[in-house]
């Protein structure tokens, strides 16, 4: 069977990123999940406001550097303790500009811990961002996993 009009018009795309971090995955989720600290730590994610709990409604501010950064209001979808994190954000309405943002944390070797950082983005905006999302997106991923890392190995 072909394609339907509305697959058509649907485009995703999806970042990762990822870390190795010489931590236990408890301490990694405590940081993570401690949100009233991200200002402090954080140059990715400015702030969260809300809780890491299954269906919260949380208000995120994202500002990769170099960028004047959006607020968010992403849904909980996922919160298992010391393993994932995953939100959905959609823009204006479903379909347009959806976010599914995940973080995951996985056990690799005794105290240390692969942190992967993750976003399927989905809709019919997704063509005209693609090139903001690999720049600017990316490297805040990238810069808020070199972070996390200097934090969680520092304590």
């Amino acid at each position: 069977m072909g394609e339907t009009n509305h697959e058509k018009q649907m485009s995703s795309y999806q970042l990762e990123s990822e870390i190795d971090i010489a931590a236990p995955p408890g301490r990694v989720w405590a940081i993570l999940t401690d949100f009233s600290a991200y200002p402090d730590w954080n140059p990715f994610i400015r702030s969260i406001r809300g809780t890491p709990d299954l269906g919260a409604s949380l208000v995120v501010r994202i500002q990769p550097s170099g960028t004047k950064g959006m607020t968010f209001r992403p849904s909980v979808i996922t919160a298992v303790p010391a393993q994932e994190l995953r939100w959905l954000g959609r823009f204006l309405m479903p379909g347009l500009f959806d976010g599914e943002h995940r973080f995951g944390i996985q056990p690799i070797a005794d105290g240390k811990i692969r942190f992967r950082q993750s976003e399927l983005f989905s809709g019919i905006l997704v063509p005209f961002f693609k090139g903001t999302l690999n720049r600017d997106t990316r490297r805040g991923f990238e810069e808020m996993n070199q972070a996390l890392k200097v934090k969680a190995e520092a304590q």
